[in-house]
């Protein structure tokens, strides 16, 4: 029996398609990390956004001063929020008082923006 009757893979064009697998698992592994890690972020900014206008709309209808306290849930959900939200990760999302932002693990939705989202994402990020 010749060769060029043989039927079947070597073992070096197996080991070349392991190699081309693993080389595109290490370009795409990371950039995943990092998607995942913004929409991450991204969720806890909107949810801060939607949190912050309820907060707006409460001000505004009671006529709360700043420094007002604001009862996290009880005094925004279901007038202003249909639920309070809970994070992509764990957490505790904060009211915080009239005048300040609320803020998700003690940041607000401007620091998730710096650390978290884009090209300036860094290590400080947590999500």
């Amino acid at each position: 029996m010749t060769r060029s009757h043989c039927r079947g893979f070597t073992l070096v064009e197996i080991m070349i398609v392991v190699l081309i697998i693993a080389i595109l698992l290490a370009i795409a592994a990371p950039n995943f990390l990092n998607s995942r890690q913004q929409s991450r972020a991204q969720a806890v900014c909107s949810q801060l956004h939607m949190i912050s206008t309820a907060k707006d709309e409460l001000t505004f209808v009671k006529t709360l001063q700043p420094g007002a306290a604001v009862n996290d849930a009880a005094d925004l959900v279901p007038t202003y929020m249909n639920l309070w939200p809970s994070g992509p990760v764990a957490g505790t999302y904060t009211a915080n008082p009239v005048g300040t932002p609320p803020t998700f693990n003690g940041q607000d939705e401007s620091w998730y923006q710096q650390h978290c989202v884009g090209v300036n994402a860094d290590a400080s990020c947590t999500l």
